[in-house]
């Protein structure tokens, strides 16, 4: 049986004015990831986050550490048989939820649409979501409810439609379940074979 495929995926984020990079181990049901930004707004930040699920790709934990000028924050938050913690107290607001939210973290936006195959054929409708928001860089973690619709093929991808109170915006995503464009929040890199230069094969 064949292991985790790695793969690495970089986006310039717009509202942060910065960028973030994912490394991800993808399996069969579920995935890990770790990753890095930096953004500029609304303060010069540095974030790194480690997420781990378990089966159908629903969210174990996401630690997250955000580092300013001024302080350094971190963030430990857990969910195991249904109930949430962060760091370490129980937040039954968030109960029933099976997905975090990292905000500017266009990796997070790939559990459900994995666990539902929107990336590669429509569902029987939107589906809705309870997610455990968390806001950067203050890493405040608040309950947001969320709806995803599959749109169709794009011509990379397949188009899903977000949604969440008065925003929605239709994210293309690739075959792996990954964002390649989210209209006003982040858009993918070309990747870069190591060793080439500027992009250009020697």
């Amino acid at each position: 049986m064949s292991g985790p495929r790695r793969l690495a995926r970089t986006w310039e984020v717009f509202p942060g004015s910065g960028y973030s990079t994912a490394w991800v181990d993808l399996g069969q049901g579920a995935l890990t990831a770790r990753g890095h930004a930096v953004g500029r707004d609304p303060e010069p930040y540095w974030l790194t986050y480690a997420l781990e699920t378990s089966d159908g790709y629903v969210t174990s934990r996401l630690h997250v550490t955000v580092e300013t000028a001024a302080t350094t924050r971190a963030l430990d938050l857990r969910h195991a048989s249904g109930r949430w913690t962060v760091d370490g107290a129980h937040r039954p607001d968030l109960d029933g939820a099976l997905d975090c939210d990292l905000g500017l973290c266009p990796m997070t936006n790939t559990m459900p649409v994995l666990r539902h195959g929107l990336h590669r054929q429509p569902g029987t409708g939107p589906h809705h979501f309870l997610m455990a928001w968390v806001s950067v860089p203050d890493l405040a973690v608040e309950a947001n409810r969320q709806t995803y619709t599959h749109l169709g093929r794009a011509e990379h991808g397949t188009r899903v439609r977000y949604e969440s109170g008065d925003f929605r915006a239709d994210i293309a995503f690739d075959d792996d379940g990954l964002v390649l464009d989210y209209p006003s929040l982040a858009a993918s890199l070309p990747s870069v074979r190591p060793g080439v230069r500027g992009g250009h094969a020697p």
